[in-house]
């Protein structure tokens, strides 16, 4: 069993290296360029919270498989997350158009929450990183830590987005990193089925 901190530590890294030039970060900047600060990050990371709850609980239920049958999944999970990845390597150019010169829009706190929890809740649904969470949970066998490190972690991404996102979005080449990303996920993929055979 690994222990809570390398676990959350690992969450952390994979889901931020996953997270830090995805639709998460654009999604929390436009609504940041649209809305207040500080009820977007509330609401975005409510939605990352409830996200990061269905994706450890689901890879906490994976963890009481066989481990032959818990390996197939989490290199299922994974291999699931490096194609979506290497399939948005494949999209448009790196550069993302946003209208940084909208007008913030001054609506109740409770309005640009809920708006925000829903737009993140939507975009996330299936997302990578949620894969990743659900698939480490399975692997590592500590949900909580799992869950924390990733919630984290995609929490960092959207405050980051309301502070510095604009210069990341136009600086960071976002086909590169989902590349990078996708072969760490096959790699995670190819290490839990050689372990699946081997069992």
């Amino acid at each position: 069993m690994t222990d809570f901190l390398s676990a959350a530590a690992i969450a952390f890294g994979v889901v931020l290296l996953v997270e830090l030039p995805d639709k998460t970060l654009v999604a929390s900047l436009v609504l940041s360029t649209r809305y207040r600060p500080q009820p977007v990050l509330v609401g975005v990371s409510l939605a990352f919270a409830v996200q990061c709850i269905i994706a450890v609980v689901a890879g906490g239920l994976l963890h009481l498989l066989a481990p032959w049958v818990l390996d197939l999944a989490v290199a299922a999970l994974f291999g699931f997350g490096a194609w979506i990845l290497y399939r948005e390597s494949r999209g448009d150019p790196d550069e993302v158009d946003i209208d940084l010169h909208v007008q913030r829009q001054n609506l109740p706190f409770f309005k640009v929450a809920a708006t925000s929890f829903g737009v993140i809740f939507a975009a996330e649904w299936g997302d990578a990183s949620q894969l990743a969470t659900a698939a480490l949970a399975a692997r590592l066998g500590n949900p909580v830590a799992v869950g924390i490190g990733s919630w984290l972690a995609l929490v960092g991404v959207a405050a980051i987005a309301v502070v510095a996102g604009r210069l990341i979005v136009k600086r960071i080449p976002v086909r590169r990193v989902h590349q990078v990303a996708a072969l760490i996920f096959a790699a995670f993929a190819a290490f839990a089925l050689i372990k699946a055979v081997l069992s």
